[in-house]
Parts: C-alpha cells; sequence; structure tokens
C-alpha cells in the first residue's frame, strides 16, 4: 500500500495512484530536468528539438530582415512547437548546418547542437555582407537545453576518454551556466566542476580540516532544509516502538557526526509513561574526528543530567566502518534493548568491495532489535559512468530547486554541502568516490539476502512527517509517501531520501 501525502491543498488526488512515480507518469513524459527551467519537453524529442534549434541558428545568421522590426518571439513551453514556428517563419527551406571542417576539435560528434552557442542576433556595422558581424544575446531557457546537452555531452566525452574534446565541452558549459540564474546555475556549476577535475586530474582531497568543515556544512544543511530532521524524526519514531517497554536501551550510532539526531530521543524517552529507561548511546566516528566525537557525547550527557534520563556514553574512533567488530560494541545481552541506527553511512562502504557485508554480519551477530537506515533514493553507483551522470544531474537539480528561496547563509551552506557531494560522485573513482547512493529497493534486496526482515515504521510517523514539512518555506512542493512500510520525502513529483526500518530475522 502505498501513500501520499501533499500540502498543496488544489493537487487533485487520484486513488491507487498517489505516488511519487505515478506523479510522474502523470506529467506525460516530460523531461524533469528542463520542466525545472520552464521547458515542457518530452525525453523522446531531445534530438529532434536539438535539430531544430541547430537549423534556427543558421536561418539567424543568413539574416531575419524579412521580418518586421517590431517583432517579438516568445519562448512558450512549447519548445518544440516554438522552435517549428520560427522556422516556417524564417525560412521553410532551410538546411541543416554542418560544423566548421577546419576546427581543431571534432564538434559534430555531439549529440545534438550541444557544442554551438545560439540565440537572437544583432546585426553591427554596415549593412554590407562583407562588414558584417553577428553578436549572440543568449536567452536563458534557450541557453538551458543547450547547457544540459552540454553537460551530457561532456560526460560523454569523459567516458570515451576524449579529454581534447571534454576540455573543449567544460568551458562552452562555464560559459552557457553563467547566463542562468537560480538553481540550474549552480547545480551546472558543480558539476562543470566535478567534470573539470575529472578532466585536469586535480581531485577532491578529504583530510582533517575539511572532515571538520563537512560537519559544518551539515548542520547548515540540518537547519535550512527539511531532509535530515525526517531522517532524524521517522529513525527515532521506528526506535522508541521497538523500545516501548525497555527499561535499559542502547542505541548504536554508526555515524554520530554531531549527535544532532539525539536530543529529541533523550527528551521523548524523558517523557515515555513511567519514567524513562536507562539510556546507552554507542557513537561511531572516524579517525578524522575522534576529539568531536567525545565531545558530542559529553553535550549530551548534560541534556540527558537536565532532563532526568541516566545516560551512558561510549565513542569508537575507526579508520572505516568496516573495521567494526562485536566485541567493541559491549552488548549486555538480557539486559538491555538493542537498536543500531544508520543516517547516510552504509552507502559510503559501497567503495569498499566486502565491507557492507562485514558491517551487516556484525550487526546480525548482536541481534539488535531494530536497524533503522536512512539512504539518499537515488542510483548513483552502477557502472556507467554516464548512467551515473545523468541520474545525479537529475537528483541534485531537484534538491537544489527545493532549497531556492531568500539568501541565507544556512542555505549558501547548505548548497556547498551538496556540491561537494557532486564533485566527489563526478570526479572520483575506485575507493575515492564515496558518494555511491543506491535505491530503496537495492537496499532491501541487500538487507533480506543478510538475514533481516522488515519493520514497518507505521502511520503515526507518517502523520507527524507529513506535519514537520508543513513548517518549512515552499512545504506544498515537499511529499512524503509510504512505500510498504517504508517512509520516502521527495521534492516535487521526485523521492529524494528513504527511510527503512529491519530487524534480525531468527527464523531461518
Amino acid at each position: 500500500m502505498k501513500r501520499e501525502h501533499s500540502h498543496r491543498e488544489t493537487s487533485a488526488v487520484k486513488t491507487g495512484s498517489s505516488s511519487m512515480t505515478a506523479n510522474k507518469e502523470e506529467a506525460g513524459g516530460f523531461d524533469e530536468l528542463l520542466v525545472v527551467l520552464g521547458y515542457k519537453v518530452r525525453s523522446s524529442d531531445m534530438a529532434d528539438v536539438a535539430n531544430k534549434l541547430e537549423q534556427l541558428e543558421m536561418v539567424l545568421d543568413d539574416g531575419i530582415s524579412h521580418l518586421s522590426d517590431d517583432t517579438v518571439h516568445y519562448n512558450p513551453s512549447d519548445l518544440s512547437g516554438w522552435v517549428d514556428t520560427l522556422l516556417s517563419d524564417l525560412n521553410p527551406t532551410c538546411d541543416q548546418v554542418k560544423p566548421d571542417q577546419d576546427s581543431e576539435y571534432e564538434l559534430s560528434a555531439i549529440p545534438g547542437s550541444a557544442a554551438y552557442p545560439r540565440g537572437k542576433r544583432t546585426r553591427t556595422g554596415s549593412d554590407s555582407p562583407t562588414t558584417t558581424r553577428s553578436m549572440v544575446v543568449l536567452d536563458s531557457q534557450e541557453t538551458g537545453v543547450r547547457l544540459v546537452h552540454a553537460l551530457l555531452a561532456c560526460a560523454e566525452a569523459v567516458q570515451q576518454n576524449n579529454l581534447k574534446l571534454a576540455d573543449v565541452l567544460v568551458k562552452h558549459v562555464g560559459l552557457l551556466a553563467s547566463s542562468q540564474a537560480g538553481a540550474m546555475r549552480k547545480v551546472a556549476t558543480y558539476f562543470a566542476e566535478g567534470l573539470a577535475r575529472r578532466i585536469y586530474r586535480i581531485y577532491p582531497r578529504d583530510d582533517v580540516g575539511l572532515s571538520s568543515f563537512s560537519d559544518t556544512l551539515q548542520i547548515h544543511f540540518y537547519e535550512s532544509c527539511p531532509y535530515l530532521k525526517f531522517a532524524h524524526f521517522t529513525a527515532n519514531q521506528a526506535i522508541l516502538e521497538a523500545f516501548a517497554t525497555a527499561e535499559k536501551v542502547h542505541v548504536i550510532d554508526l555515524g554520530l557526526n554531531q549527535g544532532l539526531q539525539w536530543p529529541a530521543l533523550i527528551q521523548a524517552l524523558a517523557l515515555r509513561p513511567g519514567g524513562p529507561p536507562d539510556f546507552r548511546l554507542t557513537g561511531i566516528g572516524s579517525s578524522l574526528t575522534g576529539q568531536s566525537v567525545q565531545e558530542v557525547g559529553w553535550k549530551l550527557g548534560q541534556l540527558a543530567n537536565v532532563v532526568g534520563v541516566n545516560f551512558e556514553f561510549k565513542s569508537i574512533v575507526l579508520n572505516s566502518l568496516s573495521d567494526l567488530k562485536p566485541e567493541m560494541l559491549e552488548i549486555r545481552t538480557g539486559s538491555e534493548s538493542v537498536a543500531v541506527n544508520s543516517v547516510f553511512e552504509l552507502h559510503r562502504l559501497l567503495a569498499h568491495p566486502g565491507s557492507i557485508d562485514n558491517i551487516l554480519l556484525t550487526i546480525k551477530s548482536i541481534k539488535p532489535d531494530i536497524i533503522t537506515v536512512v539512504e539518499q533514493e537515488a542510483n548513483h553507483n552502477g557502472a556507467v559512468f554516464l548512467d551515473r551522470f545523468t541520474e545525479s544531474l537529475h537528483y541534485y537539480s531537484s534538491l537544489f530547486d527545493s532549497l531556492e528561496g531568500p539568501p541565507s547563509q544556512d542555505r549558501v551552506m547548505s548548497e556547498l554541502y551538496l556540491g561537494r557531494q557532486i564533485l566527489n560522485l563526478v570526479a572520483c573513482e575506485g575507493e575515492d568516490r564515496v558518494e555511491r547512493h543506491e535505491t530503496l529497493v537495492q537496499w532491501r534486496n541487500r538487507f533480506s539476502m543478510g538475514g533481516f526482515k522488515p519493520v514497518n515504521i507505521g502511520s503515526y510517523a507518517y502523520k507527524q512527517a507529513s506535519m514537520l514539512l508543513a513548517l518549512y518555506a515552499g512545504a506544498d512542493g515537499y511529499k512524503v509517501e509510504e512505500n510498504e512500510g517504508c517512509l520516502l520525502l521527495g521534492w516535487q513529483t521526485r523521492p529524494l531520501i528513504a527511510t527503512s526500518a529491519w530487524r534480525f530475522n531468527r527464523v531461518e
């Protein structure tokens, strides 16, 4: 059973088709990345539209003197129809342009019109053909189409190891992106930087200073948008239900970071009827952030003392999460209820073969009452670079679009937080590429094969999460979906993160 919540009161709801997938189908097959730009271009029509734009450029180059000087040509959402109309008005028999044969690079290999700047042209100088120059005045919407084509063409050149062509294209992307505004410009800039780093082999670094900076950026991301709050709330609700009658509880956080998830859980435990249980928290951090893990535990202990919760904290510092062993966790079998929590951590293990299997074996050996997992709802771990690039371009375009609003420090830092993920995803390979997001279906398969069974998060968490979204500007764009006991949060028609819960399957 699937249910979807939308804060937009005027939207129609169709029985049995309220999921985000259904909404995407109702959109008529339009390319969702170009929808952000205001276009309605069907994915199947992209090549045809690019071809028409190329023809239009040549007509414009040949002159438009037969049109009235005060004629205005608008850019409606029906891009293909608009180009057809202009071609008909300007030159119904125009031939398709051929690229400059003297060019150092074979730009004809680029699909569509990605390599050729186009736009409205204004004649300057005299009317003599020998002294006429064309000045390109770029239309932002036309440029948006070409920007997407140029990004994909550059990614394809990179995949084919045609670095000379990729070098030309990545510079062209920068020029096109500068004429854009809002989310599209920001997304394109980060993807262009990722491509440039890959082309010139200037890879993003990950050291102590940058790790601390990442924690700071995550705090801003937490404050500016609902994604992390949704992740923490839904996971905490599942943990609370599993701990309903336990007198001693133990949470193992596979990525403590700044501990933003646990103040709410501590306060909820303090309000539990009959009094709070003893709460033990094991926080795991990397060797880059070992000192901050201890500081987080100390602050959480102060809060627990204020609200009357008996609190115990232990930190574990590891080079890699896959190094975690059952004996490190000091499980008190029979005397405590155990929960394992992971928020945006497990996908990073996919960079190291066998690591995800190791951590699942460790979790299985301690037989927790519940495992809560929050991951990005995306497939960024395929074998083909161009496929990963295309999927991530759509994914982060939706994320950045959801962040649009009045300028603020939180928003700017949140964009940088996401931008660093883009750079890793695009520029890096091998063990350095840690942003290997996978879909809920893939995680379901992996946990089921690992000996775990799903736990239904429940309707209460669904309702409360929906209420949480109402607190945010642009809340009508956020949507919560229940999918086979899991909860997904998305923007418009695209799901972006997913929360699932699991328990050890004792009957095998």
